[in-house]
């Protein structure tokens, strides 16, 4: 099995086609096919299923992405410790976060590494927790940051922590935010926003069915500024970050129930990052 071809492999299973891998590894498609097919018959299963609409793994495909992921990273870490030796003049760094990162002024924080080593390509993901702790595990992350409200994941390493305090943001002239802390039963049938996909609307679920509060879902968001316009335009409350809310200008009311915080995380996969570049920047983060 050569580099190039676990390349190629991992470039069609993240396109989902022939055509954009090929341009992504910047080879024709051929060369691409002839490279997967050798691949396949080196492994002897086929590791993607064609049709005429598009590309999906198979369960051998499936199998071999994580170890992929892995090799390539290894390699990446290999190529960074060298330019490691001539003081960090190169090398790449990836790093992950959330939309609702208040602890630190991360854009501020990378401008100051970058002016630091201008060398280093840094790479930032923001994504859903479950989506960027895989990320980490796997390799195609070196650092992230994780919310929490339970302890990290086995095979995750948390380098630091903060605590984050959720709070209640409602519409200008809401009855509920002209209050400085409200019980969960008063929410009952509130309409509410759902910032969809994110571990706040878990958690204050999982804590309004412990009180045997039926929330209202009236809509959803996946994006943080968006569901703050919502809020603002009166379609309902919701419950975010009480920095997030600060920032909102709109009025917010704390909950009185228990358990409404979470740690965020700045986490890795190893105590010391294999890659130079990776060590560099948790250092920067952590000073």
């Amino acid at each position: 099995m050569e580099l190039r071809q676990v390349e190629h492999f991992l470039a069609v299973a993240q396109t989902g086609s022939f055509t954009a891998a090929a341009a992504q590894v910047h080879v024709v498609q051929s060369a691409l096919s002839a490279s997967i097919r050798k691949l396949e018959n080196e492994l002897g299963s086929a590791l993607f299923e064609r049709t005429t609409r598009r590309v999906m793994l198979t369960e051998a495909g499936d199998a071999l992405l994580p170890l992929a992921q892995r090799i390539l990273a290894d390699v990446d870490a290999a190529r960074d410790e060298v330019a490691a030796i001539a003081g960090l003049t190169r090398g790449r760094v990836a790093i992950g976060t959330i939309q609702t990162l208040t602890a630190i002024d991360l854009p501020a924080q990378l401008g100051r590494f970058r002016q630091r080593y201008p060398g280093i390509h840094l790479h930032v993901r923001d994504g859903t927790v479950p989506a960027l702790a895989a990320a980490v595990t796997s390799g195609g992350l070196d650092l992230s940051f994780l919310a929490s409200a339970e302890p990290l994941a086995d095979g995750l390493i948390s380098f630091t922590r903060w605590t984050q305090q959720l709070v209640l943001v409602c519409p200008a002239g809401h009855r509920l935010g002209k209050r400085r802390r409200i019980r969960l039963p008063e929410l009952e049938n509130e309409p509410f926003l759902v910032f969809s996909r994110s571990g706040i609307h878990a958690l204050t679920e999982r804590h309004c069915t412990a009180a045997g509060v039926r929330l209202n879902p009236v809509c959803e968001a996946t994006h943080v500024p968006l569901l703050v316009e919502l809020v603002a335009a009166g379609l309902g409350v919701t419950v975010l970050p009480r920095p997030v809310a600060e920032r909102s200008g709109l009025p917010f009311t704390e909950l009185d129930h228990p358990g409404f915080q979470r740690e965020i995380h700045l986490a890795g996969r190893e105590q010391t990052p294999s890659n130079p570049a990776a060590r560099a920047l948790l250092a920067h983060l952590l000073d």
